[in-house]
């Protein structure tokens, strides 16, 4: 790095030497989910390169340009190494194995030899040898599917301020401040206390901002070069340098009954993982058959590092991919069993009491309300022509909680703050401050929220999980009730009676009753403006790891139409339902919705990251990445269907992840019922149903 180093404009140059060498034993640092030795060698390259995109340096320079002239001047010694991009080559005898010292986790006895399968994961309930022998129809299927972008528009981007004093100051773009803070913490072996995060507004993060990436650079690069750093990706860097979600490989077997009753169901799920461990396959076996009341379940899931970049999440990690397998395979079965596909999942339906493969018994829900809003949609009336075809299928999300910290605070004119800790990806301040309003009986716009950073609240778990709305609502709720609790006080010190002669209504201060005295109602403002003169500010904040979120399911209608000349699917019409809890905000939750649809047909459709012989990345751009554009997508219908959550004062529960689940299974269904054939690998893209129709037209 000397040429670099010297270069004009040049501050500071760092390499993995620059960063602390985390051991096995280090790995793990006090409540963080990140394995630390495994993100710091993700950032920066140490003994081996594992994917086209993998970093060995990072430049800062008074300029873009002498950065980049500079950054083109390290010298890189490469020795080429045999590489793995698919799943099952990772899996094979004689595949090349990324890491010398990985033994998978879960096996017993735990392995002698290294392989890429860097753990196994098994989730099973009852007996499914017994299950297989009561079923009358036995049905097994294969399904691939291919690492997609999350496709989120604003790139990742960073600034760090590293000053002598050793207290530094982070501003970025991400799913959560406080982690990006914990995080920077634990691969730098710095005091979290020393390091202060201020959060931008996100363009777009989907999960994939849920980690650190440019973060611990600026912070070493603005420490060598005693200045603030800023630094912003361009989109070929995003796609090779970050990650994805997982490919899979995976095999489904489901028995059941002539009248339709499932009796047995396995699944084995094989997912990427790049080039460190971590996929969501525990999350696909815990999501795959979740909507079905089974009473005989085994689910074997496997993480396997492949030569590609580290998997990061992507909405509901693992549950649309686990889906695709489940929800194909379910609409053969319907087919074998000649029962209509509603009517087989209403027959097998989830419902409060059912006891789901991972464990829990399922709370309150609203499965089989979608289903049966879907059986009653007129969507499924309408006519269709030729090459035309119409799929079903539903998903599952268990939705997330956490640690969450949030303050409400009457101001000097009676206007009210929601201080939150957990970034805005989807219109949760809105709902926040409806939530504050609605407990003290004030109009909404009387209400503010803002995301402050790390040093004014307790820690927050990031932005993720469909968590935000429940989990954060829940800290709001508590924080206005106890606000409320305070307004009586006051009112009351200030008429000079007991406070439980003042209640709390239509936003003021009133008697309780004719015996508490005759008073005029003091509304939020004239409480205010006594403040000096009754005790001080008034404020609350409220702490939590916020538990039982309450479950999210959803069914999804498509119609499509296959080019038979062409391949292409165009789809005609899309109805997405969903059990929202309660829907604070409905329009928001109609956009998330649409959201989760839309990327689930590019999911479905067109998008993969495509690799050449050599392991290096073809199509890092949005112009050769395809992804759905709105000339591609019609207006997507949704019906919300509202089946409060009875662990959430107002009925919340989660609704960002499950509408990603069914599509790309639905889509599938649609299209084996428009042209006869059954397509179980992703993405069903032109060349892909084009081969498969020529196919058929030989055979014919």
């Amino acid at each position: 790095t000397s040429k670099a180093e010297a270069a004009p404009g040049v501050k500071a140059v760092i390499t993995s030497a620059d960063f602390p060498e985390i051991s096995a034993a280090d790995a793990t640092k006090g409540t963080a989910p990140a394995n630390f030795q495994h993100l710091s060698d993700n950032l920066m390259a140490r003994e081996k390169v594992l994917y086209d995109g993998h970093t060995v340096a990072a430049v800062a320079a008074t300029s873009v340009a002498a950065a980049r002239r500079a950054a083109a001047m390290i010298e890189v010694q490469y020795e080429v190494l045999p590489h793995v991009l698919d799943v099952d080559d990772a899996m094979a005898d004689g595949a090349p194995v990324l890491h010398e010292d990985m033994r998978t986790a879960g096996v017993d006895p735990k392995p002698e030899t290294a392989s890429n399968v860097a753990k196994r994961v098994q989730f099973a309930v009852g007996d499914c040898a017994a299950g297989f022998e009561a079923a009358d129809v036995v049905l097994e299927r294969d399904y691939k599917t291919q690492p997609v972008h999350q496709g989120y528009i604003e790139p990742h981007a960073a600034v760090a301020d590293a000053t002598e004093t050793g207290q530094t100051t982070i501003w970025s773009s991400s799913q959560g401040h406080f982690m990006v803070r914990q995080f920077c913490a634990g691969l730098l072996e710095m005091n979290v206390a020393d390091i202060r995060v201020t959060p931008a507004e996100i363009g777009g993060g989907f999960g994939a901002k849920t980690t650190v990436w440019l973060e611990p650079y600026a912070v070493l690069l603005s420490r060598k070069a005693q200045r603030p750093v800023k630094m912003t990706m361009n989109r070929d860097e995003v796609f090779r340098g970050t990650g994805p979600t997982s490919g899979s490989s995976m095999r489904v077997r489901i028995g059941a009954t002539r009248d339709g009753r499932i009796t047995a169901a396995e699944g084995e799920f094989r997912f990427q993982a790049g080039a460190y461990p971590g996929s969501p396959v525990h999350l696909a076996c815990m999501c795959a058959f979740t909507p079905y009341n089974i009473e005989n379940v085994d689910l074997v899931g496997y993480d396997v590092v492949t030569n590609r970049p580290k998997a990061a999440a992507y909405r509901a990690p693992g549950a649309p991919i686990g889906a695709f397998a489940v929800e194909s395979a379910l609409d053969e079965l319907a087919t074998e069993l000649g029962l209509d596909p509603l009517e087989l999942r209403s027959r097998n339906a989830a419902k409060q009491g059912t006891r789901t493969p991972y464990g829990p018994t399922l709370g309150v829900v609203g499965y089989e309300e979608t289903v049966a809003a879907a059986r009653a949609h007129p969507h499924l009336q309408a006519p269709l022509g030729p090459n035309q075809g119409r799929g079903i299928a539903s998903g599952f999300w268990f939705n997330v909680g956490g640690e969450t910290s949030c303050a409400v605070s009457v101001l000097e004119d009676g206007t009210v703050m929601v201080n939150s800790g957990t970034p805005d990806i989807g219109g949760s301040r809105a709902s926040l401050c409806m939530m504050a309003a609605e407990v003290l009986e004030i109009d909404v716009d009387q209400v503010r929220a803002a995301i402050p950073d790390t040093s004014s609240l307790g820690f927050n778990r990031h932005t993720g999980g469909s968590r935000v709305t429940f989990a954060a609502g829940m800290m709001v709720v508590d924080s206005t009730n106890d606000v409320v609790q305070q307004l009586r006080e006051r009112a009351a010190l200030l008429w000079d009676i007991d406070v439980e002669a003042v209640e709390w209504r239509d936003g003021a201060a009133h008697p309780a009753g004719e015996n508490a005295g005759t008073f005029e109602p003091l509304t939020l403002k004239d409480i205010a403006a006594k403040t000096p003169d009754t005790g001080g500010p008034i404020n609350a904040r409220k702490s939590a790891n916020v538990q039982a979120p309450g479950a999210a399911f959803a069914t999804h209608i498509v119609d499509v139409e296959v080019d038979a000349q062409t391949g292409a699917v165009k789809i005609l019409r899309y109805t997405a339902i969903q059990d929202a809890g309660r829907a604070i905000h409905p329009s928001y939750v109609e956009g998330q919705m649409q959201g989760g649809v839309a990327q689930g047909i590019g999911w479905a459709l067109n998008e993969e990251y495509i690799y050449d012989v050599n392991g290096r990345l073809e199509n890092p751009s949005f112009l050769d990445y395809r992804m759905p554009v709105a000339s591609d997508l019609p207006m997507i219908d949704t019906v919300i269907i509202e089946v409060p959550n009875p662990t959430h004062p107002f009925g919340v529960r989660g609704v960002g992840e499950v509408p990603i689940v069914p599509p790309m299974a639905a889509i599938a269904n649609a299209i084996e019922n428009a042209i006869g054939i059954r397509l179980n690998e992703l993405p069903m893209s032109p060349p892909r149903v084009l081969a498969a129709l020529d196919a058929q037209r030989s055979a014919a």
